[in-house]
């Protein structure tokens, strides 16, 4: 295969996700969108049958902006079914794909991953027994210290909203014991070295653990035995970057609200979240389909789209593919900024 190699960019990687959720349907709605670059080599990493069983059925139901399979370059693979076609071998497929994807993104320096969503349970039933496709990225890179970060940029003023996560798939219960100085400072060292990349001294706001960041320690004590002085003892060594917090969780994100309806709003590079859905509601209420999540931290960059599997809607024809088609643009911006290209 001849690479064209053509704005530092050698190759787009999609690996299609569960079968049985949106995932298909939402690649060949993306890849047809007059919205990503022409220029870049795509590549889909999933069942071409599977594909082309999808276009059929979506033009069937009278759907005309989809790619035809048939134009498409497409790793095919064929995974053995457990049987039958079952939840547990949608689940084996996508774990598949996506290790595949990873192998070929590997092989090409100056390449991306765009992943289509899976679903956790069904990765368990066919064995496989990760939380989420970033915990299969850090092992499959060999990196520890990897962020969930979900990055949305603005139609409206172009400004780009990003939010870190302090701790990932976990339940909600575990978030106090998980949360230490130690994995602060390694999440706000990867958020530095991000924001960085767009901004010469970038801004980062802390949401605080607790209702109203502990308020002095009546609402909870995180803040006040440790996080404040966490948060203080690490930006006296940073100094090129401004931290602020921690912040009320209620309002951190007023700002980031106001940014991204208004070109003229004051102006924040991040925001680190404590936990999962305190980072995750206000980013999908503010952005929207226009919220793309990507893993930090790896030598390659990833991103995928900031939604699930949308099995209630599949075959439908109705999934939106807005944020896929963010998540396709987010990677090629991150991958032609000169400092976040690959170093595979």
């Amino acid at each position: 295969m001849i690479l064209k190699n053509i704005n530092n960019i050698s190759k787009i990687v999609l690996s299609v996700g569960d079968e049985s959720g949106v995932g298909p349907e939402i690649i060949l709605k993306a890849l047809y969108s007059h919205e990503i670059p022409e220029n870049i080599e795509y590549l889909i990493v999933g069942s071409k049958k599977n594909l082309q069983k999808t276009y059929s059925h979506l033009r069937s139901l009278g759907l005309e902006n989809i790619s035809n399979p048939n134009d498409l370059q497409i790793h095919d693979l064929e995974i053995p079914l457990f049987g039958k076609e079952s939840q547990s071998s949608y689940g084996n497929s996508s774990f598949y794909y996506l290790t595949k994807a990873i192998e070929i993104v590997k092989q090409y320096p100056n390449s991306a991953l765009v992943t289509g969503p899976i679903c956790k349970k069904s990765w368990a039933l066919a064995g496989h027994y990760f939380s989420g496709q970033t915990e299969v990225l850090a092992q499959s890179c060999g990196v520890k210290n990897v962020g969930m970060l979900f990055t949305a940029k603005s139609p409206i003023t172009g400004w780009r909203l990003n939010t870190l996560l302090a701790t990932t798939h976990i339940a909600l219960c575990e978030v106090p014991q998980k949360l230490n100085s130690q994995l602060i400072h390694a999440k706000l060292d990867l958020f530095k070295d991000f924001c960085s990349t767009y901004t010469e001294k970038p801004t980062v706001r802390v949401a605080g653990l607790n209702p109203h960041a502990g308020e002095e320690g009546i609402l909870g004590k995180e803040e006040k035995d440790w996080l404040t002085d966490s948060l203080l003892a690490w930006n006296k060594k940073n100094r090129d970057m401004r931290l602020l917090g921690p912040l009320s969780p209620d309002s951190c994100w007023n700002s980031s609200a106001k940014a991204w309806r208004d070109k003229d709003a004051e102006k924040h590079d991040g925001i680190l979240a404590m936990y999962h859905d305190q980072g995750l509601i206000p980013m999908k209420i503010i952005a929207l389909n226009y919220s793309v999540n990507t893993t930090i931290g790896l030598p390659f960059v990833r991103t995928s789209p900031d939604h699930g599997t949308g099995f209630d809607i599949a075959g439908k024809g109705i999934a939106q593919s807005q944020s896929m088609v963010e998540a396709i643009k987010t990677a090629i911006e991150m991958t032609k900024n000169s400092s976040l290209l690959n170093t595979h």
